[in-house]
């Protein structure tokens, strides 16, 4: 096979996948019972129950600021061990305190966990242990040697030291920050941590070390000639690094202690960015990346120095879509990859060190029981990664063991509350599921009422009927209004695009819940109404909860209210609006409008152009959901327009004027983020940008708004003016916000103190 043309056909394929052989997945049971995802493995001396591991996600402030694990993190845990699967992972787990400057806060705090740093936090490992041991569940801790040129380089402020890496790389979050090179020595001391680290894993009674190797953090900048371009001493080739290491781990643990070893096959970055890297900076840089082939050649060795099973997929934070590949991404992304090293231990004999086969776990939006299941009978894997799915649903192994599929709770792939929410200084959630990371503030069992009320809730989006479900789960009676015929408000446009299947899915959950909820005699559904606060006040409601979303917004310039001017929502929901029109102009290049863009001209051959006011286009998206949307726009040909300002719309034809001044953003750059607003770039202000508008003239048989929206609160002031109810509360979209994870959290948080 040649490696990397299949890789460049891979990356070609994630653009209009459901026209490359991608199935659009649905919580089916087809295949159950699932035998094979629930048949036993062995990895060195360790039997795991099922063939099913919860993936490594950071457990950003799950700790104390000693690096101490908290209830919230142990709780965390013991729900997923409790919910069936068998090989849980941690976050990582740096050990390269003192020496990779990125990881310590001011104060010398941290909000990773630790396990390097006393004796004082072993308790919290030990008990993890003990928890997830109960439920059946083994459990394997991820070391890393550090973030390195993806760590944060505040460090360069309040510590006044500059980040570190393999070699004089750019920083990732600000390339104008240079990390230095560290020093054999430094490299050294990592691999006697990682090995004192493993071995108080497993004092704590842990079950197995995983290493941190892929991504682009430290480790692999040490083992990848992409970032590691040392051309003297120890360290200079490669897989010295990632060898010693294991051996030290070995070492020190013994031959029956289980070592897991995370991995890219490839950075896919000349796949991704072709002739980019040859002139963009810092891409230039890493041009020389490690091969498949090479890579295969490395893991080889990896476990003729003592690693027992690996998960492979691919990418960097350079080009993040594919590391965590979000919402727009197929499922089963990477199963190809994952066969590829499968097949290569397989023709070349490779065995572990206790003689037994090379597990290889697939990774990549296998949250589907059908598709996991068929990807382990096709053996392209020998076990199957599930992140985001166990956050959204806990419960996911045991409902799928039971064949309950149709109850689990889909991840939408929205990445806004597990990895967004702690970009911006939180700490891991989920935006389906408002228990996630709350375990130890909200039982299993939703409480019941000490006072039973009769509830009205208005609106049968996300958030009503999450908090419909809470609040017959108390013990109330309540009545679900819905002005239009079908259930799920803004969902439903949302979940249009191919790109949205998951979304399209958790529409389905919930329209599911409410069937459950319609055999309760508490409860009543009633669609088509719109109901008022006179009504609501003649009902005599104990409680009323006002969850009627939002409304669509209109910028106020000539031509607006023409008869070719449409909002987004309504062309997602009626395509044929726009069907014959040639040249469409989408104002707005928030999420909504690129995503807009995206499905007008993969789906429906549009000659798409999107105008945004903001420097940014999808600016607050995570960086992985921007970086996929934007890639594949700019491979169609899709003219992005930042800084730019609508004027005037015309019967065929919209005037905009363009700010070209040389420091407006390039709108396609993916291989570096969007800073939070509280983190100021000191450089940025010897880069403002200044006015140099133009006047431009774009042809549009077609304008499509995406101007935002504003939240549709006018029923909660009515209610509350007229004292229509004794409680009256607004929540969801129309007290603040837009995106799921709010209207869910604000719901669940609500119903459960009614």
């Amino acid at each position: 096979m040649n490696y990397e043309e299949k890789l460049k056909e891979l990356h070609a394929s994630y653009g209009d996948w459901w026209n490359k052989g991608y199935e659009t997945p649905k919580m089916t049971a087809d295949l159950y019972p699932y035998d094979t995802m629930f048949s036993p493995i062995q990895v060195n001396s360790l039997t795991l129950k099922n063939r099913l591991i919860m993936a490594p996600m950071g457990n950003i402030s799950m700790c104390d600021e000693t690096g101490r694990p908290n209830a919230k993190m142990l709780k965390y845990f013991e729900e997923r061990a409790r919910g069936g699967v068998g090989l849980i992972t941690t976050g990582l787990i740096p050990v390269s305190y003192g020496i990779d400057t990125s990881i310590i806060e001011l104060g010398n705090l941290t909000y990773f966990p630790r396990i390097d740093r006393s004796r004082t936090v072993f308790a919290g490992w030990r008990d993890l242990a003990g928890m997830c041991h109960a439920h059946g569940a083994n459990i394997f801790i991820q070391l890393t040697p550090g973030l390195g040129r993806v760590g944060n380089p505040q460090c360069l402020t309040n510590q006044l030291k500059l980040p570190r890496s393999a070699s004089f790389n750019p920083n990732w979050y600000m390339k104008d920050v240079p990390c230095l090179r560290l020093s054999d020595i430094s490299l050294s001391r990592i691999i006697k941590k990682i090995g004192q680290g493993a071995a108080d894993a497993k004092a704590c009674n842990l079950d197995g070390v995983y290493l941190h190797g892929h991504e682009g953090y430290l480790l692999e900048q040490v083992t990848n000639p992409a970032f590691n371009r040392r051309k003297l001493g120890r360290f200079a080739n490669y897989e010295t690094f990632g060898i010693e290491m294991v051996k030290e781990i070995r070492k020190r643990v013994g031959p029956n202690y289980p070592i897991m070893y995370r991995i890219d096959l490839s950075l896919a970055l000349n796949a991704t960015y072709g002739s980019k890297m040859d002139f963009v900076k810092p891409l230039n840089k890493f041009k020389h990346e490690r091969t498949i082939a090479q890579s295969l050649a490395y893991m080889k060795k990896l476990v003729e120095a003592g690693v027992d099973m690996f998960d492979v997929d691919l990418g960097c934070y350079d080009n993040w879509w594919l590391p965590h590949p979000p919402a727009s991404m197929p499922a089963g992304c990477f199963l190809d990859i994952a066969n590829i090293a499968k097949k290569y231990f397989s023709d070349n004999h490779i065995l572990s060190n206790k003689g037994l086969e090379i597990p290889v776990a697939a990774v990549g939006k296998l949250g589907y029981p059908d598709v996991a299941e068929k990807a382990l009978r096709d053996g392209k894997c020998d076990m199957v990664m599930l992140g985001r799915p166990l956050l959204a649903d806990p419960d996911w192994c045991n409902k799928a063991y039971a064949g309950r599929v149709s109850e689990i709770r889909p991840c939408i792939g929205c990445q806004e509350a597990c990895f967004n929410e702690f970009v911006e200084g939180g700490h891991p959630q989920c935006a389906v599921n408002p228990r996630t990371a709350f375990e130890e503030e909200y039982p299993r069992e939703v409480p019941k009422a000490s006072v039973l009320k009769k509830v009205a809730v208005i609106g049968a989006g996300p958030a009503g009927i999450v908090a419909a479900e809470t609040l017959i789960a108390r013990g109330h009676t309540v009545d679900l209004y819905e002005k239009n015929a079908q259930l799920g408000g803004n969902l439903i446009p949302g979940s249009q695009a191919k790109i949205k299947f998951d979304f399209a899915n958790y529409l389905e959950y919930l329209r599911g819940t409410v069937e459950r909820l319609k055999q309760n005699e508490r409860f009543h559904l009633y669609l088509e109404t719109e109901v008022t606060a006179e009504v609501l006040k003649e009902k005599g409601y104990d409680s009323i909860v006002v969850a009627t979303g939002t409304k669509q917004c209109k910028p106020p310039v000539e031509g607006i209210d023409g008869k070719n001017v449409v909002f987004a929502i309504d062309v997602l929901n009626n395509p044929s609006l726009v069907k014959d029109a040639k040249n469409i102009v989408v104002i707005g290049g928030g999420v909504v409008g690129a995503e807009t863009a995206y499905f007008l001209t993969y789906e429906h051959d549009k000659n798409v152009k999107v105008v945004e006011m903001d420097k940014y286009i999808m600016n607050h998206a995570f960086t992985a959901n921007r970086g996929h949307i934007i890639h594949y726009l700019e491979q169609r040909g899709v003219e992005l327009l930042n800084c730019t300002k609508l004027k005037k719309v015309g019967e065929k034809s919209v005037v905009v004027s363009q700010n070209l001044n040389k420091n407006v953003p390039d709108p396609y750059l993916t291989w570096s983020p969007i800073l939070p607003e509280n983190v100021v770039n000191p450089l940025d202000m010897l880069r403002p940008i200044k006015e140099e508008c133009v006047e431009r003239t774009l042809d549009a048989d077609m304008v499509v708004l995406a101007t935002g929206v504003k939240s549709a609160n006018e029923l909660y002031f009515t209610c509350v003016r007229e004292k229509a109810a004794s409680e009256v509360f607004n929540i969801g979209d129309s007290f603040k916000g837009a995106r799921v994870f709010e209207a869910v959290r604000s719901a669940y948080r609500k119903a459960v103190s009614i």
